[in-house]
């Protein structure tokens, strides 16, 4: 995952699901279809800005590092969750 800071990436974080509830309504387990042998994963990576997270993104696209990650990921891909959040606090 070093291609993300390589391409401009300030930090990547990944953190493996120990205490997250099922919800009522709705949940991380129902909205990546989680199966009962899965946890949730979530991670967040954070970019200078958005104009340097499209191109860096793209680089880590292109980067022949990322495609032998991307072979190898221990998950389904397919039921990930992608999308941009503007920061409203930093506290």
């Amino acid at each position: 995952m070093s291609e993300f800071k390589a391409h401009g990436a300030l930090s990547l974080v990944e953190c493996w699901g120990d205490d997250v509830p099922v919800g009522k309504i709705n949940s991380m387990h129902s909205a990546v279809l989680r199966k009962d042998d899965e946890t949730v994963v979530f991670s967040w990576i954070t970019w200078p800005d958005k104009a340097k997270r499209d191109i860096g993104m793209q680089k880590v696209f292109d980067d022949p590092r990322s495609s032998v990650t991307m072979a190898n990921m221990p998950f389904d891909g397919t039921r990930m969750i992608f999308g941009g959040f503007q920061m409203i606090v930093d506290a």
